[in-house]
């Protein structure tokens, strides 16, 4: 069966199982920083939770960026980020502005 005869909430449980399963495996590697995730492929936990966000709004749902962002790193943001994030290296920054000019 290809996805186009899958009906909308097939494809809406398929979509929100792989999501889910992102945010675990990101959960699982916390040792992967988000500049790393920004570097490689140009988005990060931070992105997911705005992106998270702007979907709720879409769909006029009543949920915070900070929701969000617990959302995505199973915590608040600041337990988070005084937990798990290190401070950038000389390297990480380098390769972060080359990054952002493509």
């Amino acid at each position: 069966m290809s996805e186009e005869n899958l009906s909308p909430d097939v494809q809406t449980q398929i979509e929100a199982a792989t999501f889910r399963r992102l945010l675990a495996h990101l959960d699982e590697r916390k040792d992967v920083q988000n500049i790393d995730l920004m570097i490689l492929a140009g988005f990060c936990r931070n992105c997911l939770s705005k992106w998270y966000k702007a979907t709720a709004d879409e769909t006029q749902a009543d949920i915070d960026l900070e929701t969000a962002r617990e959302k995505v790193y199973g915590m608040t943001y600041d337990e988070w980020k005084n937990t798990y994030q290190k401070e950038a290296t000389p390297e990480q920054l380098a390769a972060m502005e080359a990054a952002a000019k493509h």
